[in-house]
């Protein structure tokens, strides 16, 4: 019995070490989104840059006449990210935070909501961030993280990392390709409203394994590259690519809102407004993957009805009203 009781928990403690993520960039099973990638549909328009040190463990430590992160401005961030975003960089040094906002906020929609982007220049040489959001600018809430990176031996300055030992850390991914943030993991947050997030935070991990590293959110250390003394070491922020974006609601009302029909025949999807008479409606469609493939108002349609032809698989539509939204889950089949 003794000997069964310890193979019982000796393969659970065997898995946990042993979990694995996400591959990196181009690898079947990878998260890893592009920088052109059409899913994006907005991007940084402010940036407050706070610097972290050169290094943390030795704040007297000088490189370029200072003691912190010295490399590009914010402004830098903002803006599209480019396929060479060597002029498009902030570096945040030890702990440095860049905070960043946006025209409209980011909303929770299907799948991914938005992708953060480093510029690592392959796919091991990787250094990491942890990401928070906030619907008020007040309450900053963290995305919960996972380092199952080795804590016995620490990465050196320009040592190597494996994506699939990490989660929900920004940096995962290798230039030109942002590491993606559902915030459907936060929707129970209090103080936090997922459907209007307006700040996204970006905090540099310090890879120590001393007393200053960071640790995840299982209390892990996070092993990355220590010490990076240098005018670009830390997390080197390159932009925020939004995926969905907060649309303002029009004047629709309820009652007219519950007019609008939405359904498939013959191959098609339809949506018919002939019932409804406001021209300040909007609807939007997204397939399952939760990229949007259309927008349309009510004022630019001909007989009050749209027909799309699409390929088979599943659609939301989304109606949106001055205080509510229609959102509808439709198979379309071919014909």
């Amino acid at each position: 019995m003794k000997k069964i009781a310890f193979i019982l928990l000796f393969i659970p403690l065997n898995f946990i070490y042993g979990q694995a993520y996400a591959p990196a960039a181009g690898q079947p099973g990878s998260t890893a989104i592009k920088f052109d990638d059409e899913r994006f549909v907005a991007w940084p328009t402010g940036v407050q840059v706070i610097r972290g040190y050169i290094n943390i463990s030795d704040t007297t430590a000088i490189y370029n006449g200072t003691n912190r992160a010295s490399f590009g401005e914010p402004e830098d961030v903002l803006g599209e990210v480019t396929e060479n975003p060597v002029n498009h960089t902030v570096s945040l040094g030890d702990s440095g935070i860049a905070i960043l906002t946006f025209d409209k906020p980011i909303t929770n929609g299907s799948g991914y909501d938005f992708a953060v982007f480093e510029n690592g220049h392959s796919d091991n040489f990787l250094e990491l961030a942890h990401v928070e959001v906030s619907s008020d600018g007040i309450h900053f809430v963290r995305f919960p993280s996972h380092s199952t990176t080795q804590t016995k031996t620490q990465v050196a300055s320009f040592g190597l990392l494996d994506p699939i030992h990490l989660y929900n850390l920004a940096g995962k991914y290798r230039v030109g390709y942002g590491t993606p943030f559902d915030l459907e993991e936060l929707k129970d947050e209090p103080f936090l409203d997922v459907q209007k997030i307006t700040h996204v935070k970006i905090i540099d991990v310090v890879g120590s394994l001393g007393e200053k590293g960071t640790k995840d959110s299982y209390g892990n250390k996070i092993n990355d590259p220590f010490p990076t003394p240098f005018h670009s070491g830390g997390f080197d922020l390159s932009g925020v690519g939004v995926i969905h974006q907060y649309d303002e609601p029009s004047s629709l009302s309820n009652n007219e809102l519950n007019l609008v029909s939405i359904y498939a025949a013959n191959g098609n999807l339809y949506i018919d407004l002939s019932n409804v008479e406001s021209n300040e409606l909007k609807a939007i469609l997204y397939n399952a993957e939760g990229r949007k493939t259309h927008v349309a108002q009510l004022h630019s349609l001909q007989n009050n009805e749209i027909k799309l032809q699409l390929p088979e698989g599943i659609y939301f539509v989304n109606i949106v009203g001055v205080s509510s939204s229609l959102r509808k889950k439709v198979f379309l089949k071919s014909h």
